[in-house]
């Protein structure tokens, strides 16, 4: 039986492809005030990061904080800025994520991958419908948090539901879990810290495995994700093979007034130097990318508070970013999940 022959006034569609797209959380166009402050409100506009009633948040968020902070997060962006590029360090990541997991998945000619910010650009918005328009009506969501938040893995989740709302025709979708514990995670994490290690000409005393934190009512809540945050900890520090005492799990990048997830990053570190303890080493396993959190926050911040308080060696282990164990577990995980539609 011959193949279907279609009218000649029917529109061209293009069908069959699958559609990869790796998400990360954003950054801000340009490190001036406007384009500061145009991220910054809609990040901190997000009901999933902020979990407080909007008539009470609405006035801080425009009046005050949207005011002062674009101006103090430009300056910080200006440290790490990617001037060849003109854009944070966290898109020039993720495109090179996505850039080498395509060559990693050159052999399935049907898959285009791409990559999305929840916040900025490129727009998860955008990037569903360019793969759309390439035929995909198959499209694996790829949120790079090894582990799940609201505020990060669902708000990812949701930004793109609302543009398959939009939709007359839906790609089929599939959104990939968190990994805290995938074993190709916790060896790539392991053998970053080792090989970081043996460029140092000293052996460090305290290993603080720092992840982004979050308000403590969060957890109370419901959310997992402290119990993933200390799993991989726990996983790591057992691969390492190191002992409890030398292994610390912080958390780090408060806001606000309310409790977050404690011991926070920055008075552990400022403790163990006043305890004492000379080398440090820092690892923020959470971050899929090195970016402002990492890069400017614990190469920077950290390191000065460790340093003021009497420390005198200290390191940042880069994030797993595009190096040859992190694209391993993101294709782990893209191949895992398109189990049944390659």
């Amino acid at each position: 039986m011959g193949a279907v022959k279609l009218p000649a006034d029917h529109p061209q569609v293009k069908t069959g492809k699958i559609g990869v797209l790796l998400l990360n959380l954003g950054t801000p166009d340009g490190t001036d005030y406007w384009s500061m402050r145009r991220y910054l409100k809609e990040f901190l506009s997000d009901a999933r990061v902020i979990e407080v009633p909007r008539l009470i948040w609405w006035p801080i968020l425009n009046l005050i904080i949207l005011t002062i902070r674009p101006g103090k997060k430009g300056r910080d962006y200006a440290t790490i800025w990617n001037t060849e590029k003109n854009e944070g360090p966290l898109k020039t990541i993720t495109r090179n994520q996505a850039e080498a997991l395509a060559e990693r998945l050159a052999g399935h000619d049907n898959i285009i991958v791409d990559f999305a910010m929840r916040y900025a650009n490129p727009s998860t918005r955008s990037r569903i419908l360019a793969l759309r328009d390439e035929g995909c009506d198959r499209i694996l969501l790829v949120p790079l948090y090894p582990h799940y938040a609201a505020a990060t893995t669902a708000t990812a989740a949701d930004e793109a539901f609302r543009t398959l709302m939009e939709m007359r025709w839906q790609p089929y979708v599939r959104v990939a879990p968190a990994y805290a514990d995938e074993p190709a995670y916790i060896d790539a994490l392991a053998h970053s810290v080792k090989a970081h290690l043996a460029t140092l000409p000293w052996e460090p005393e305290v290993l603080v495995a720092t992840f982004h934190g979050m308000p403590q009512k969060y957890l109370e809540k419901g959310d997992p994700y402290h119990c993933q945050c200390q799993k991989t900890g726990r996983l790591l520090r057992e691969a390492l093979g190191w002992e409890k005492e030398r292994f610390k799990i912080t958390f780090q990048s408060r806001f606000g007034n309310d409790p977050w997830l404690q011991p926070y990053t920055d008075k552990t570190v400022e403790a163990l130097a006043k305890s004492g303890v000379k080398r440090l080493v820092m690892i923020a396993p959470g971050f899929s990318a090195d970016c402002l959190e990492t890069l400017e926050e614990l190469d920077g911040e950290n390191r000065e508070i460790f340093e003021h308080a009497g420390g005198e060696q200290f390191s940042y282990i880069p994030a797993l970013n595009e190096s040859a164990g992190g694209i391993d577990v993101i294709e782990t995980i893209v191949r895992r999940e398109l189990m049944g539609w390659i």
